[in-house]
Formats: C-alpha cells, structure tokens, sequence
C-alpha cells in the first residue's frame, strides 16, 4: 500500500527525472505547459545503496518463495523502488532479502520474461528503460486483443458478472480515495478481465501478459495526470454499459479508445516525437467492419 500518494507522485517523478533512456541528457515539458524538465541517465554507482536500502518481501509460503519474491520485485521496479536503469546482482539480493540463488534465478527469469529486465550471464540483470516504442506496441497490441476480447463478451455477460464489475469500479474508487495502488490495479485488473470474460485461452493469458506489461506505463501515466482516474472511471462505465446493452461496435470502440487515450498521453509525455503510429494504426483495425461482399475462394 502507498500510504502517502503525495509523496509516491514527488518520488516517482525523481526517479522517471533520472532514468529516462536516452544517449545524452535531454529536455522536454513533461508536463507541456507546467513546466520544462531535465532528465538524467541514472548513475550505475549509486546500485549497491539503492538496493540495500530495499523493504523485505514477505514470504507466506517455503514452496513459493521464487513466486513471491518475483512479484516483491516486481512491485518495486513498477513503483519506481527500483528504477529503470538499476543494475540487480543475483547474490546481492539473494543477501539482502535471506534467500537463496535458485528462487532469485527463478524470479530473475519471470522479470525477464515479462519485460521488465535484461538478464546477462553473468548473474546480473538491469532493470529496463522506459521505452516510447514498447509503449507504442504494447498498447497496440492491447488495443486489438481486448476490443476484440470485449466484442466477444458484449451482449452475452450475466447479471453476477455485471454485479462483480460494478464491484470492481467501487473498488478502484475506495482504492484512489485512500492512495491504496496495489488495491487499484487489482480491482482495475479484475474490472478489464470482466469486459473480455468471454475469450478463452490462450487469448486470456495473452490479454494478461500485455495487461501486466504496460502496468509500468499507466502508474507514469496516473502520476503525471492525476485527473485520469475519474476519466478513467468514466470510459469504464461508458464500456460496461456499451457491454449490458449488447452494442459490441460501442463497446469494442469505448475500449480500444481507452487503452488509445493512456498510451499516447505517456507516449507524448515521454517524448515530443512520439507519434503513437502502431497505437493509431490498432485503432484503425478496431473499428474496422466487416466487407458487404465476401469474395468466394478460388477452385
């Protein structure tokens, strides 16, 4: 839990000052009209205080401590703990947190697979930079997936489903009135998988790697534009009722519309040259309809 989300903004906001990728230090309005900032690579000397410094994960089960521990890391890189540009050594943290290397590999590998690190061979990992491409295509691919995921569920969603996402959009809602992020994106999670509760796997496990990939992206995102949680409640409710109703032109559209409006607002904030060209080019296949004549295939 953030308890101060004051001070979680003011935090995030230094560390995405110090790790914003680039080959030399660069000056753009993060804010556009606020104010003028600039960035600076983070300095690989400061890793070892960084990371002794770390909270402790808690480990509830001796059978999941590489799970565990994976999503203790996960957590801190996502909150910017660890920032982007950190150098993780695999005996340093396996110290650091009384554990052991195998669950530090095993959890190192799952960081990787998810994006969120580059492993070498040589038992260290750097936790990656923010990227305007990786944002570009991850939300596109977002895009098409879970327009199309919430198409197949529109219209066919029963009662206790859309009882369970109106609980999720409660939920979001107690969760930002007290800061608490962790309970946010559950229920927010929780409330997307609702909307395209109708695909199946493997597209549902697809849908949540991509979810879970651009987490990093729409914390930046509520930091840098705190009026979006109330926007975003709103296009929620404007996709389940598109959804209830049975409109899955509405409802794929809302969707894709929302995942649209978070991706080019980090993509602009991250760079003036963003130009968001896979986001606008999903959005053009969302929309797209069904030709009036179908041609027959050749004999």
């Amino acid at each position: 839990m953030i308890a101060d989300f004051a001070q979680f903004r003011v935090d995030l906001l230094h560390w995405t000052r110090l790790c914003v990728d680039t080959s030399e230090d660069i000056g753009f309005d993060v804010h556009r009209s606020q104010r003028a900032c600039t960035y600076h690579r983070f300095m690989p000397g400061r890793e070892f205080d960084a990371i002794e410094n770390l909270p402790a994960p808690t480990f509830t089960n001796p059978r999941h401590v590489s799970v565990e521990l994976h999503d203790h890391l996960r957590r801190l890189i996502i909150d910017a703990r660890i920032p982007p540009g950190q150098v993780l050594k695999q005996a340093q943290l396996a110290r650091v947190f009384g554990v052991s290397r195998t669950p530090t590999r095993e959890a190192f590998r799952m960081l990787q697979e998810e994006g969120l690190i580059e492993a070498d061979t040589n038992q260290r990992a750097t936790v990656r930079h923010l990227d305007v491409n990786e944002v570009d295509q991850l939300y596109s691919v977002r895009i098409l997936l879970e327009s199309f995921g919430t198409r197949l569920t529109a219209g066919s969603i029963s009662d206790t489903e859309i009882e369970q996402a109106k609980e999720h959009l409660r939920r979001m809602d107690e969760a930002r009135d007290v800061a608490d992020m962790d309970a946010w994106v559950h229920a927010h999670r929780a409330f997307h998988g609702v909307c395209v509760s109708r695909a199946d796997e493997p597209l549902l496990r697809v849908i949540d790697s991509y979810s879970e990939r651009t987490e990093r992206y729409l914390r930046l995102y509520q930091v840098w534009h705190p009026q979006s949680f109330s926007i975003a409640h709103d296009e929620h409710e404007a996709i389940l009722d598109a959804i209830v109703e049975g409109d899955r032109d509405a409802a794929a559209s809302r969707m894709a519309n929302h995942l649209a409006r978070t991706s080019l607002s980090v993509l602009r904030d991250l760079s003036p040259n963003g130009d968001g060209f896979a986001v606008s080019q999903a959005l053009a296949l969302a929309r797209a309809r069904l030709p009036k004549t179908i041609v027959p295939p050749s004999r």
